[in-house]
Order: C-alpha cells, then sequence, then structure tokens
C-alpha cells in the first residue's frame, strides 16, 4: 500500500458496483477515507463495509437535488473538508436508446436525467462544497461522446458528450479557487452496465474487434488514472480527457 491517498476525503457516486466500486475501492487502498455513493444504499453500504479503512456508505440518488445535497451535508459533518469527488453514476438502457428516428421521448428524458442533469447536480455540490479549499472533481465521460461508438445510443452518446463539455466548462470556471475537473474515458468494460453485450457472444466479439488492445477493460483498469488525479500528483491537470479504452477511439 503506497497511501497516496493519505488524509483525504473522497466522494464516488456509483460505488455500489461496477467502475465506480472498483475505483472507490483503489482510493481505500490508497489510504483516503472514502463516501460510497450509490441509490441502492444497501449496495453501497456494503461495499464501504467489505473495503474497510474507515470509508461508509451513503444513499444517493443523483437525480434528486435534495438527495444530493444530503449526501454531501453527511459527509461534511463527519468533520471533514471534501476533497475529491467522482461523478461516475450514470445509465445506459440496452433496448431502449436507438438512432434519433426510433427513439422515444421518455427513454432520452430518462437518460439526461441521471447522465447530466444528475453529473450536473453532483458537480455543482462538489464544487459548493470545495470553494474554500479546492480540491478535484473526476467525472466518468465514454468513446461514444467523442467518435461513432455510440450511433445507436443517441440519448447516452449525447450524454456523455455533454459531460465532457460541463468538465471543461467548470474546469475553466473555478481553476483560480484551486478546484480541478478531468474526465476519464473508459473503453468497453465489462460491468453490470453493459452486460445485454457481455452475455452476447456476437456482440462481445464485435466490439473487442475495435479494441486495438484486444480485450475488454475491467474496472479495475480505470483504478490507476483514478488516482493519479485524486493525487496531487495532478496538481497542474486540469480541463482535460484521460483516455483508459484500449485504443478505441484512436480507430
Amino acid at each position: 500500500m503506497s497511501e497516496r491517498l493519505q488524509g483525504k476525503t473522497i466522494l464516488v457516486t456509483g460505488a455500489a458496483s461496477g467502475i465506480g466500486r472498483a475505483v472507490a475501492e483503489g482510493f481505500v487502498a490508497e489510504g483516503a477515507r472514502v463516501a460510497f455513493t450509490d441509490r441502492d444504499g444497501a449496495g453501497a453500504a456494503e461495499a464501504a463495509r467489505s473495503a474497510g479503512g474507515g470509508s461508509f456508505g451513503l444513499t444517493l440518488d443523483i437525480t434528486d437535488e435534495s438527495s444530493v445535497e444530503a449526501a454531501f451535508a453527511a459527509v461534511l459533518e463527519r468533520g471533514s473538508t471534501l476533497d475529491v469527488v467522482v461523478a461516475n453514476a450514470g445509465v445506459q438502457l440496452f433496448g431502449q436508446d436507438a438512432p434519433i428516428a426510433d427513439l422515444d421521448l421518455a427513454v432520452w428524458e430518462r437518460t439526461v436525467a441521471v447522465n447530466l442533469t444528475g453529473t450536473f447536480l453532483t458537480v455543482k455540490h462538489a464544487v459548493r462544497a470545495m470553494l474554500a479549499t479546492g480540491g478535484s472533481i473526476v467525472l466518468t465521460g465514454s468513446p461514444t461522446g467523442l467518435n461513432g461508438e455510440g450511433r445507436d445510443f443517441t440519448a447516452y452518446s449525447s450524454t456523455k458528450a455533454g459531460i465532457h463539455g460541463l468538465a471543461r466548462t467548470v474546469a475553466a470556471a473555478y481553476a483560480d479557487r484551486g478546484i480541478r475537473v478531468n474526465t476519464v474515458v473508459p473503453g468497453y468494460t465489462e460491468t453490470p452496465l453493459v452486460t445485454s453485450i457481455s452475455g452476447d457472444a456476437g456482440s462481445r466479439a464485435a466490439i473487442v474487434a475495435r479494441t486495438p488492445l484486444g480485450r475488454p477493460g475491467r474496472p479495475a483498469d480505470v483504478v490507476g488514472i483514478m488516482v493519479y488525479l485524486a493525487s496531487d500528483e495532478s496538481s497542474f491537470a486540469t480541463g482535460s480527457l484521460f483516455r483508459v479504452d484500449g485504443g478505441m477511439t484512436t480507430l
């Protein structure tokens, strides 16, 4: 254990499973005290108990501003500044998201509510918590917001592109307050979010074939860059995209 994050308090959304959980566990291993937050409060609490290190779980629905406010207040009431926030929670509505001519308004609105508005609310309250002290905010992006990888996922791709733009805007607005904002772009990563791909041999083979490193990503693949961005080692990095996609966006 190198403890590169010793003494830091970190909040991670979507931390009950997948990338969020792996990243939160990685922060704990590096010495941080982590608030595992998720709409699945029981899952977040279980993940925090498993990770140990003084971490704790909180129920947080990123689409509900009062829930976001309450979670941030609960962290601050524990007597800590909030040093890092990872805005990771999101949805991808497989079987519902579609090319625009076939996309139902309700699917669009649900995806925007979670991915874009939810990220906005998370970042808004992260910035408020960091105005006096500075800190690092990290957003989870997607190749679908950069190229044509998500052509059949109009809503998801649009929200991820919006997240990339949000990160740049906030980074520019608050750099003078010592708040850094960056985006990590994982490639196809096998988590519970993508079981409709990982469980279908043909779909899985097709997306792996578009990944130059020749394999799907794992949640652990994202941990290293997240630790770097959470640490003081990245003190001169803001407004940037960090791609961990196996080379997918080079094609």
